[in-house]
């Protein structure tokens, strides 16, 4: 039911994660980031708890492949879960169940994962890997960009209803958590609203430091 990619960027420190998905308000369950620390995908039939966890281990200076070792060692129903993680040097490790949904497939790259369940083929992970690493523009356009790479590639087995982009940086809250929870057109909901934000970032990091010297955007009341 579901496809995601999850990436480290290099030049800027900054970790991302798309995900879409058959079922309603996908992003809140399986995408989990934690500044200064990671991002982790836990995905197929969720089990939320599992992508913190994931962190905390990270956190406590385990590496990202004996850390899901441990995750899945120690998690009774681990057959059923997709799970990824990438930490904020670019390791990573995945993990898919015996019991995963359909079609599954797992791909890794340059600083980035890919994970799909349900899925048309299994070659639909391996396109999103190779259009993150071939795409251009800022490092969110990247990882949406291998988003839509992984639907123009045949994406689910059926038609996605939502969608999510989760982003991190020097803050220690996230620069972008958008999502779109129930729509026909969910990617191309989410990458509107990601152009909308994407110019304004920085500012609203700047309201946090600085808000006198922020700028203003014509809402009502806004000075």
């Amino acid at each position: 039911m579901t496809l995601s990619i999850a990436a480290w960027d290099h030049a800027s420190g900054q970790l991302g994660a798309a995900i879409a998905s058959s079922s309603i308000s996908v992003a809140s369950r399986c995408l989990h980031w934690r500044s200064g620390v990671g991002i982790a995908l836990s995905q197929n039939i969720t089990d939320p708890r599992l992508g913190p966890r994931l962190l905390t281990l990270l956190q406590d200076g385990v590496d990202p492949r004996a850390a899901m070792d441990a995750v899945v060692a120690s998690t009774a129903c681990h057959d059923y879960r997709q799970l990824g993680v990438i930490d904020t040097q670019g390791q990573s490790a995945l993990y898919t169940g015996a019991g995963a949904l359909g079609c599954h497939a797992t791909a890794s790259g340059q600083h980035c994962i890919a994970a799909g369940n349900l899925l048309a083929h299994d070659a639909v992970p391996a396109a999103m890997i190779e259009a993150f690493e071939n795409a251009a523009g800022s490092f969110a356009s990247r990882v949406l960009d291998a988003l839509v790479a992984g639907i123009d590639a045949g994406g689910e087995a059926g038609p996605v209803h939502s969608a999510g982009l989760l982003l991190g940086g020097d803050p220690s809250w996230p620069l972008a958590e958008l999502r779109i929870d129930w729509a026909d057109e969910p990617i191309r909901m989410l990458r509107d609203g990601w152009r909308v934000y994407e110019p304004q970032v920085d500012e609203y990091v700047m309201r946090a430091y600085r808000p006198d010297g922020a700028p203003a955007y014509g809402v009502p009341g806004d000075p």
